[in-house]
């Protein structure tokens, strides 16, 4: 054996052999074992999916009534892969140039415009309007424009840059184009990418950038600039397809058939060019309900993370950003179709193999009524138009004329809420907007017709904010039924007379009843009914800090400030409802929040205020200042006597000088002002201080009281498919508030209730001809300062005269340039330069004279019918002026509600006989 072996014959046979085996062994593998996987490996090479989009699930409100829906829609794709290269030059302009006559909107994303012979980028302009529009002038960069903002807008110093970003959004409805991670402006960032996706050089300007492509894709000179540009928005959006040349690409969406006609008719001259049918949102009511259905938008840079890698979203796919669409987007999205075709070495089109059918989406069924919800809309926009002239709500119910003109009413929210259930019967905001602007993507244009038209006023009308689940204000008098309960809680009898004294001094601040304080009068002898009939605000300030102030001597109760609040929590004011759209909650307030927001407002002056005060070796040191700094907001709780701040601040690194000044500023306007006093309980008692609660959140409290204390869980989803989501709610999520006797809440209701039927009731005019008694209560919250107007510059510009006569407006801008780099708001340097010029003479106050003050909010808070409550109705109107203002939106709701305004054909019962 071992001869044969050596023989190089044999050798040579059996390696072969071997060599052999081990193939056929690695053949079986390949082919059998892993066989599978490799197919599956090539078939990926060879075969593409191409997706197909789901039709959304549709909304309906609790009838099945549509409010959001799909319609067929015509839509221009071109498909890469049956374009030839050398066409698409005259492709691009002859079908850009169909789409502009006919007046379509199409996909323009290529970010260099020109004006004459001036190019620019768009990511620039964007930039330049943003900081306009925030009357920032004089600095362009991101870090120092978000803490200017920052300063603007109040927002704790402390807050990280997060926190601070999300207060901006959530609170004041600004949204810097900034990305807070990097400090840079989002649009820079595009800017950067977009040119490094064409290996240009990140120092072009917009005009090189334009010709640098123009060479780049060999565009022939005898296309002028404008057709040069629409060549690039064809070629910009087939470039952002990359590889996928089999899968076509959106031009246009929702076009005319006028503009689908003209198309087929050139189809010969537009090879690649096609027109498919496809689903679209569509929102048959309009605005009807637009901040509870939200809007679609695309999916941002942010977002893609989560929805593309995730959840298998197409990036030019459309998304719930607000509202319903945001917050069932997965239910609503439905699962999507997809075309598997043939494709070839370079990624083009080969064969169609098969296609999958997409699934619609769950339909969402709300809780509203669309009738109910229209009627709220149009009650609360002619409420709001009305009061700005002084005009008359028109109703069958009796008009009702406001006496007094408010022409900053200009928005507002109104509520309304099924007692028993927690459910949304409506809920309204003024303004609105119309979502099918957003449907196909919406224009720049149309998107800034829906921002906030004056970023300097916080109550300035927001088209996209939901005043009804976001804004948080003062409740002022429809507080005062939680103040009274918990009093009765503690031993009141409701029975029991106060005199109103009119008002109470407490050392320099005087707090009166609305009769003292409008007319020098009081309200006599009151009870608890009476307290509320009339909005007595002595009575709560007797009431809630346990003393008969008239009489001087105590009520023989055990009430302070901690019970009102622990009552206000009980009733859900300050926590989230559970509605299952976005809404914010504050919390009730505390001495404890006090204590620490006049810190972080004493931190914050310091800081802006720091190179007054301090000495330039501290200012240089960044570290030092904060220590400082830190010492005296520290001081705070102790609140030393005025001589020893003056010793601890002498020994500081501040200014010899300015010692005394510090010590004043620090010790009367805020030490003085953060511990908890008396007057801090009162205003708590009616509803003013630092109270801060939604229109939403007053509506569940409201309904609480109604319904024998069930603190409801809010819904406003009825259905999801064949989900019943409210019945689940009602079921499980219905929990009684602690009270000591439940029959307590009988003598609120009685109070509410002689607010429409009583003889002096502050509603009792509105509801005189109502045929079902309303229980109520009317609050008129105070809102402080003055209305900052949209452009300081030209405010100043136009008041100079009066604010000063002496001085010319050559000279204040002249004289601003040199406080140009200190205040990078242009508005901010010429109010510094007018003080200068004045030697000191004009302050502050002066150069607001001539701005307007804020007016009172208005609230208005009811349930029906008051012996067998079915709705809780609460409507705020900003800067309303007066409670009772608000009420005849609540009136007409009701009204629909119970059926008040249906008419019946009249039925002859006589018998008719014949002969």
């Amino acid at each position: 054996m071992i001869e044969k072996l050596k023989d190089r014959h044999n050798q040579i046979i059996i390696f072969f052999t071997a060599f052999i085996f081990i193939l056929l062994l690695r053949l079986i593998d390949l082919t059998v074992v892993e066989g599978e996987k490799y197919k599956q490996m090539a078939e990926a090479i060879r075969i593409k999916k191409i997706p197909i989009s789901a039709p959304r699930g549709e909304i309906r409100d609790r009838y099945g009534r549509p409010i959001a829906i799909n319609k067929p829609s015509f839509t221009v794709q071109i498909m890469k892969n049956e374009l030839i290269d050398e066409k698409i030059n005259e492709v691009s302009v002859k079908l850009l140039n169909i789409l502009i006559n006919n007046g379509e909107e199409f996909h323009d994303n290529f970010p260099i415009k020109f004006e004459g012979d001036q190019f620019y980028y768009t990511f620039d302009k964007e930039i330049e309007e943003w900081l306009t529009k925030q009357g920032i002038n004089n600095t362009k960069d991101p870090k120092e424009v978000f803490n200017l903002l920052r300063e603007q807008l109040n927002i704790d110093p402390n807050l990280n840059v997060y926190e601070a970003q999300k207060e901006m959004q959530s609170i004041h409805g600004v949204y810097p184009p900034i990305s807070v991670k990097t400090m840079k402006f989002i649009p820079q960032m595009k800017k950067k990418n977009f040119l490094k996706k064409y290996n240009l050089n990140e120092d072009l300007d917009a005009k090189d950038a334009f010709l640098a492509l123009r060479e780049k894709f060999k565009i022939p000179d005898y296309y002028s600039k404008e057709d040069a540009r629409k060549i690039l928005v064809i070629r910009h959006e087939l470039k952002e397809q990359g590889y996928r040349q089999y899968q076509p690409v959106k031009i246009a969406l929702n076009v005319s058939a006028k503009t689908v006609a003209a198309i087929e008719e050139k189809s010969m001259e537009l090879p690649g060019v096609n027109i498919e049918v496809e689903p679209i949102r569509y929102y048959p009511n309009n605005n009807l309900a637009s901040h509870i259905i939200g809007y679609l938008g695309k999916i941002s840079d942010s977002e893609k993370e989560k929805f593309t890698k995730e959840l298998g979203y197409s990036s030019n796919d459309l998304i719930g950003k607000d509202g319903i669409e945001r917050a069932y987007e997965k239910k609503l999205k439905g699962k999507d179709g997809a075309k598997y075709v043939e494709v070839d070495v370079y990624g083009r089109l080969v064969n169609v193999l098969r296609e999958e059918k997409p699934e619609k989406g769950e339909n969402v069924y709300l809780s509203i009524d669309a009738k109910l919800q229209k009627v709220a809309e149009e009650a609360l926009e002619q409420a709001l138009k009305q009061i700005q002239i002084g005009g008359t709500f028109k109703s069958k119910w009796g008009d009702y004329k406001y006496r007094e003109a408010f022409k900053h009413a200009t928005s507002g929210a109104v509520v309304a809420l099924d007692v028993n259930t927690g459910e949304v019967l409506a809920l309204a905001n003024y303004p609105s907007f119309n979502p099918n602007l957003f449907a196909t993507g919406i224009s720049s244009k149309d998107w800034k017709a829906v921002q906030d038209d004056n970023p300097r006023d916080p109550l300035s009308p927001v088209p996209l904010y939901n005043v009804a689940t976001k804004t948080a204000v003062q409740p002022g008098s429809v507080f005062k039924m939680i103040t009274g309960l918990a009093a009765i809680e503690q031993g009141l009898d409701p029975n029991r007379k106060l005199y109103d004294g009119g008002y109470i001094k407490l050392g320099g601040r005087t707090f009166g009843s609305w009769m003292w304080n409008e007319y020098k009068r009081s309200h006599g002898w009151v009870d608890l009914y009476k307290a509320l009939e009339e909005s007595v605000n002595y009575y709560f300030f007797d009431v809630s800090t346990g003393w008969d102030y008239y009489k001087n001597k105590p009520l023989n109760i055990s009430m302070d400030v901690d019970k009102i609040l622990e009552y206000a929590k009980k009733f859900g004011l300050g926590e989230p409802t559970g509605i299952e759209i976005n809404e914010s909650a504050y919390g009730v307030p505390s001495p404890n929040k006090k204590m620490e927001v006049t810190k972080s407002l004493l931190r914050r002056k310091l800081k802006s205020n720091c190179k007054e005060y301090f000495k330039p070796e501290i200012l240089s040191d960044k570290e030092a200042l904060e220590n400082e700094i830190e010492k005296i907001v520290n001081w705070i709780e102790e609140n030393p006597s005025r001589g020893k701040l003056i010793n601890r601040v002498s020994k500081l690194g501040v200014k010899e000088e300015k010692v005394e000044a510090l010590v004043d500023l620090v010790k009367f306007s805020y030490f003085n002002q953060a511990k908890w006093t008396k007057g801090d309980t009162f205003n708590l008692s009616i509803g003013q201080g630092q109270h801060a609660y939604t229109p939403l959140q007053v509506a569940r409290y409201i309904a609480t009281i109604a319904n024998e204390g069930y603190n409801n869980k809010i819904s406003i989803v009825k259905k999801i498919g064949n989900y019943e989501v409210s019945e689940y709610n009602g079921e499980h999520n219905k929990e009684r508030i602690l009270l000591k006797n439940y029959k307590n809440l009988v003598h609120i209701k009685r109070g509410m209730e002689q607010v429409t039927q009583g003889d002096h009731g502050t509603a009792r005019t509105i509801f005189k001809k109502f045929p079902v008694k309303v229980a109520a209560k009317t609050g008129t919250a105070q809102k402080s300062g003055k209305i900052q107007p949209k452009d300081e510059v030209e405010y100043l510009k136009k008041y100079l005269k009066w604010i000063a006569p002496y001085m010319s407006w050559h000279d204040v801008e002249k004289k601003a340039k040199e406080y140009k780099h200190k205040y990078k708001n242009e508005g901010l340097a010429m109010r510094k330069a007018i003080k200068e010029l004045s030697h000191g003479k004009i302050t502050d106050t002066t150069l607001d004279r001539y701005k307007d003050d804020y007016d009172n909010f208005a609230w208005f808070v009811s349930f029906a019918p008051s012996d067998n409550p079915q709705i809780a109705v609460v409507s705020l109107i900003f800067q309303g002026g007066h409670g009772g203002y608000a009420a005849p939106v609540a009136r007409e709701i009701i009204a629909e509600y119970l059926g008040l305004n249906k008419e019946y054909d009249k039925i002859n019962f006589k018998n008719t006989l014949t002969n």
